[in-house]
């Protein structure tokens, strides 16, 4: 198992009107987070204004590093700090890069994405060379089909690989350049 970035999303509700107090909460625990070991960012959403519902986000560089956060005195005591503020109603956990291409909700989002261009480098890297041996190992067996039911068949079998294997290794490989830090060698 690799060891991809986690993306965590949060939902909760509070009552409309409490904004600031809300805005409040969230960043002290973003704050918090900030500390931890592997945090590449977090922030919140919401599904429209003057909604009751919050979602928040943050992401950490693997399992553990979730862990040591999600497992922590200063995650305990910021939670509790919302008792009366505040419900979750639901989690959810992501990983590799499918999270960057979800279109935010609300202009409250801190959560640091990479350009686009590198977001597409980073795909390229894997497709080209997924799609080039798809070409020498499929093709030949495919030459006798109409090209719609070459491309459909060609799909299916790499967008798995694609999901599944490719983007997550390449996406932790390039980690450090999709967030303009330094070379992990360089450090």
């Amino acid at each position: 198992m690799t060891n991809s970035p986690v993306t965590t999303t949060v939902t909760r509700r509070a009552p409309v009107g409490r904004d600031r107090e809300v805005l409040a909460w969230l960043q002290t625990g973003l704050s918090l987070a900030e500390g931890f070991p592997g945090f590449l960012g977090g922030g919140w959403l919401r599904p429209s204004v003057g909604s009751a519902d919050w979602h928040v986000l943050y992401r950490f560089a693997g399992p553990d590093d979730v862990a040591t956060w999600e497992e922590s005195s200063e995650r305990t005591w910021w939670l509790g700090s919302a008792r009366g503020l505040m419900t979750q109603t639901s989690a959810e956990r992501r990983t590799g890069i499918e999270g960057w291409f979800d279109a935010p909700t609300s202009v409250d989002v801190l959560v640091k994405q990479p350009p686009r261009w590198k977001q597409a480098l980073v795909i390229y890297s894997a497709f080209f060379p997924l799609s080039l041996l798809a070409a020498l190992l499929l093709n030949p067996h495919l030459t006798g089909l109409p090209v719609a039911l070459r491309v459909l068949i060609t799909t299916v079998v790499l967008t798995p690989i694609m999901t599944y294997l490719a983007l997550p290794r390449v996406t932790k490989a390039l980690e450090w350049w999709l967030h303009g830090r330094p070379a992990p060698w360089r450090t």
